[in-house]
């Protein structure tokens, strides 16, 4: 089984893309994994509700011609289900049982994910009541792919 991590926007700080080389290195000793990012679309400044549902759906779009028929796919959003940390092995395991083709993470950009993201999700998960950057968030889910697939 191949894991993406699929997300929008590029990381431009150089510590979060140190960590992200780092943790995809030591994940890539024991698993496929690939990091597959689509473009994020531009906020305009004072955008409204209706501009920023399009930008979403636009992300969406992108998101969604990266995903598999037979993939796993797991959106990060608040409004998900929240894994204690040593049963995150566990939900890797119960993916690759299912005989996907591949587990597929999505992160979404500034605005989050657009509903049809969400509906194509087989798993909403969430790290945290609280929104982090989605930059930090590869970094984050990565730590947590790492443990559980080298047993750290």
């Amino acid at each position: 089984m191949t894991i993406n991590i699929l997300a929008v926007g590029n990381v431009k700080e150089a510590y979060y893309r140190n960590k992200i080389d780092e943790y995809i290195a030591g994940i890539k000793k024991k698993i496929e994994i690939r990091l597959i990012t689509v473009n994020d679309c531009p906020i305009p400044k004072g955008a409204g509700e209706r501009i920023n549902e399009k930008i979403k759906q636009k992300e969406g779009q992108d998101i969604l011609s990266h995903i598999g028929g037979r993939d796993y796919v797991v959106a990060l959003c608040i409004e998900g289900k929240a894994i204690k940390e040593g049963d995150f092995s566990a939900f890797i395991r119960r993916a690759e049982d299912k005989m996907c083709s591949a587990l597929t993470f999505v992160i979404g950009g500034s605005l989050g994910l657009h509903e049809n993201v969400i509906k194509r999700a087989d798993f909403k998960l969430s790290f945290s009541p609280m929104t982090f950057p989605h930059q930090l968030m590869r970094v984050m889910l990565l730590e947590r792919i790492e443990a559980a697939i080298c047993g750290r």
